[in-house]
């Protein structure tokens, strides 16, 4: 059994373009040993590496795909701080101070990661925008109303409005909705090469292709194996595989399912006021952004099997679902699609990602963004590794550990 799998992690046409002609070239991996080997060069991977190295780590990252070329060029990248299950969901679970506590440490990585890319100037067009969360199947008016009654004693920014206040404030069909501070949106090929160019100025080596297929304990080290025969020894090897799981080392809590996306050419939006980020408190869901250049993107329609060709052959019926969907939504039927795809998604049974030491293993570390904010999660990912490498390790590391299910 090899490492991870080896998916087709996506189909149809994203809106994100990463160039057929990476805009870094790859190199061949250092044949000295290095403090951390990353595997993986989405968004989670190059974050990891641009923090790591900027740390004065010796990074090298690998990925059989060049950069950005796998789950993120599918990505929606709305940065929000919400998990896909409610507060309250969770907290009939786990109790609402231990719930409260994930959701307040989600929000911080989002918070940290915008300050970051502000100040490193990083062009991947980040916008901060509100985000209204719209009643619907899962949470029903009164439902939403407990949802934000629980966030605000969390002291988290969201407030309920109730349907008629929605549609005079943001000119969509009324519906109640929270209303929350602190997301945004961005380009995630933009951040992912963005950061990945600021990580080979302070060293870190980039390759690819490079199919990692194995990870060995050595004496001296650890020994990272690919499938063109180089080995790599690292002190601490990192998988930021995506949704190519690792088999022996996540568990099967965190599934492979499809999701399904559109967007408009640019220049459509506005439809609605404020450019607000929209989804559903529904099963099955959809959300709505604009883009900076003027798209609407849509998303959802999730179904849950992770086979590709069955997947892809529902792009053209989920892309006119999801196009009806927002339409009724904003109250137009001014949505002419323009890119419409299909990928893969991980999900988690508390909607939160997998991070953390590999089971019986001190040096090999899981960064599994599973759940809908792929990017915050890559961000708190970061935040949780760098700590646990410095020999402080961060007190909230146990909410995310990818073991907590078993």
């Amino acid at each position: 059994m090899e490492l991870t799998e080896a998916r087709d992690l996506r189909g149809g046409r994203s809106c994100w373009k990463p160039e057929d002609k990476p805009s870094l070239a790859s190199e061949p991996p250092p044949k000295a040993r290095v403090d951390v080997a990353i595997v993986g060069a989405g968004i989670m991977g190059a974050m990891l590496a641009e923090r790591l190295s900027t740390g004065g780590r010796r990074v090298a990252l690998l990925d059989r795909r060049p950069p950005a070329h796998g789950s993120t060029a599918a990505s929606t990248a709305l940065v929000m701080w919400g998990a896909d299950v409610p507060l309250t969901h969770l907290a009939e679970r786990i109790g609402i101070d231990e719930a409260a506590r994930r959701w307040r440490r989600v929000r911080a990585a989002a918070r940290s990661l915008s300050d970051r890319i502000d100040a490193l100037g990083i062009a991947c067009g980040r916008i901060d925008r509100p985000e209204l969360y719209l009643a619907g199947t899962l949470l029903d008016e009164r439902a939403l109303e407990a949802e934000g009654d629980a966030r605000r004693k969390a002291g988290l920014p969201s407030a309920f409005l109730a349907a008629d206040a929605v549609a005079a404030r943001f000119g969509i069909a009324p519906r109640a909705a929270l209303l929350s501070a602190g997301s945004y949106e961005v380009d995630p090929v933009k951040l992912t090469e963005g950061l990945l160019i600021r990580a080979r100025r302070h060293g870190a080596a980039i390759g690819f292709p490079y199919d990692v297929v194995a990870v060995e304990q050595q004496e001296k080290g650890l020994a990272v194996r690919t499938a063109e025969g180089t080995v790599l020894l690292a002190d601490e090897v990192i998988l930021a595989t995506g949704y190519e799981r690792a088999h022996w080392y996540l568990p099967a809590a965190f599934a492979v399912s499809s999701s399904y996306a559109i967007a408009t050419p640019p220049g459509i939006a506005p439809l609605w006021r404020e450019n607000a980020m929209i989804w559903e408190a529904s099963n099955p869901y959809i959300y709505a952004r604009a883009t900076a250049d003027g798209r609407i993107v849509a998303g959802g329609e999730d179904e849950d099997f992770d086979d590709a060709g069955r997947r892809d052959a529902l792009i053209g019926a989920k892309a006119g679902i999801l196009q009806a969907k927002v339409a009724a939504i904003i109250g137009t039927d001014t949505m002419p699609p323009d890119c419409a795809w299909a990928a893969a998604f991980g999900s988690s049974p508390d909607g939160l990602p997998a991070i953390g030491r590999a089971v019986n293993h001190d040096h090999l570390w899981l960064a599994s963004g599973f759940g809908g904010n792929g990017v915050t999660f890559a961000a708190l990912a970061i935040e949780l590794i760098a700590a646990a490498l410095d020999g402080k390790p961060d007190p909230d590391a146990s909410c995310f550990d990818p073991y907590r299910f078993e």
